[in-house]
């Protein structure tokens, strides 16, 4: 029998109770800074050697060499020739669909000219080379090798190196072959906070990097954010979640395994509905308990909905979309009769999924929007990943000589004020015939 949290809006306490339960830490059990500062120490001061001994002890794989790093070429194009033709078939689709909505991204370079005919503008460039993390260790994520490299390909960046952990040597060759597909330019088996740390520093085999995007692990997330500042990172990402508004016109079969397709990522997943009725919740239960033994990982999802996850009956959709954007969840589906309508009322969140049709799962994999979002709540201030991650903004300036005379003025009378004599004078000789 799974046991799920039960929580009613009408209860006197259901705001410190709820909001209590949604604010327990997922990560709380996991003090692994030591352990990453560590091995970011240990990369940089002895490189490729690192690299090998971390591989060896964590990933069973012996390299007996510094070439052995790298995935070659020629196995990459193998494994996109010998992967059986559905699963190409479902790559290649999945990737023009991810390509066409990266490509209504792409930021463009603009110009204006003021009134007094100075040039002002902002010139948009694409990063020279970026680091794709991409998980290897419980399962293999070729939807991530095509989410993470398909916008910086779009983006214009010369070069993408991708990292993936390969446990006992075994190569996952439907991520090779998403990567000949996605046009990743090498490959490298190293997985871990190692590879965050040969990403950010470079080694005599891995070239260092600008950005590093893509999901990991706890020791994978905590390297990531030690090494921003040095390189740039995508986001510090916490474990996947969903929350689904539905009503009395839901399927409850579906909304159960929507429920589960986002608890059997992980132990750590969080999983919660708002519900406007309580007949509905009730279905929902009894599907969830009828379909969780049909599904291979029934035990880290019955572990991950006991922990984390909830059923709330709320009074209105109204109210829903108000606790949703409170939660800001990373994947929202509105399981509603009609989404557009309580789409307006939703502010926070990754992805929104609208009506009965659109999973969630339709995101993580084929529909186009990318799968890389903000979790943790910090929908309420970033985006899910996008081509404008790859680009940079410059600003661009070609002042007229009227309008060095108009601005110098301005500028020399600011600069006094802040005490910064030299910034007046610059400003001042531009203003002089």
């Amino acid at each position: 029998m799974l046991f799920v949290r039960r929580f009613n809006t009408k209860d006197t306490d259901f705001e410190n109770q709820f909001y209590e339960f949604i604010a327990i830490d997922q990560g709380q059990a996991s003090d692994v800074t030591g352990v990453v500062e560590g091995i970011i120490a240990d990369v940089r001061a002895r490189g490729n050697q690192a690299l090998l001994e971390y591989t060896q002890k964590f990933d069973r794989l012996v390299c007996e060499n510094d070439a052995q790093l790298e995935v070659s070429q020629e196995q990459i194009i193998a494994a996109l020739e010998g992967v059986d033709s559905e699963k190409r078939a479902a790559l290649e689709h999945a990737h023009a669909r991810i390509f066409a909505y990266a490509e209504r991204q792409r930021l463009e370079s603009w110009r204006f000219t003021d009134e007094h005919d100075s040039m002002l503008g902002q010139r948009v460039t694409p990063l020279d080379r970026v680091g794709i993390y991409v998980p290897g260790g419980t399962a293999a994520y070729p939807s991530s090798v095509l989410m993470n490299a398909v916008p910086a390909k779009v983006a214009g960046v010369e070069e993408i190196i991708m990292v993936a952990p390969t446990p006992d040597g075994k190569v996952n060759q439907t991520v090779l072959a998403a990567a000949a597909i996605a046009g990743v330019d090498r490959v490298f088996q190293v997985g871990g906070a190692q590879a965050i740390a040969a990403l950010a520093y470079g080694t005599q085999t891995i070239p260092a990097v600008d950005k590093i995007v893509g999901p990991g692990n706890i020791y994978v997330a905590t390297a990531k954010r030690m090494v921003f500042g040095k390189v740039g990172i995508d986001m510090i990402a916490g474990p996947s979640e969903v929350l689904i508004i539905c009503d009395e016109s839901a399927n409850p079969d579906w909304i159960a395994m929507d429920l589960f397709s986002q608890a059997e990522h992980d132990v750590l997943a969080r999983s919660t509905l708002l519900c406007t009725s309580s007949k509905m919740l009730e279905q929902v239960e009894k599907s969830m308990n009828d379909l969780l033994p049909t599904l291979e990982r029934s035990d880290i999802i019955q572990q991950s909905m006991q922990t984390y996850g909830s059923l709330v009956l709320v009074d209105s959709l109204e109210q829903a979309a108000h606790i949703s954007n409170k939660i800001a969840p990373e994947h929202l589906e509105l399981s509603v009769q009609d989404p557009e309508a309580l789409l307006t009322h939703i502010k926070h969140a990754g992805a929104v999924f609208m009506g009965h049709h659109t999973p969630e799962s339709f995101g993580d994999y084929c529909a186009g929007p990318n799968h890389v979002l903000p979790t943790s709540m910090t929908a309420r201030f970033s985006s899910p990943l996008g081509v404008y991650d790859f680009q940079k903004r410059t600003t661009i300036l070609n002042c007229s000589n009227q309008g060095a005379k108009v601005l110098s003025g301005i500028a020399d009378t600011l600069a006094r004020s802040e005490g910064l004599t030299a910034h007046a004078r610059s400003a001042e000789y531009r203003g002089r015939k």
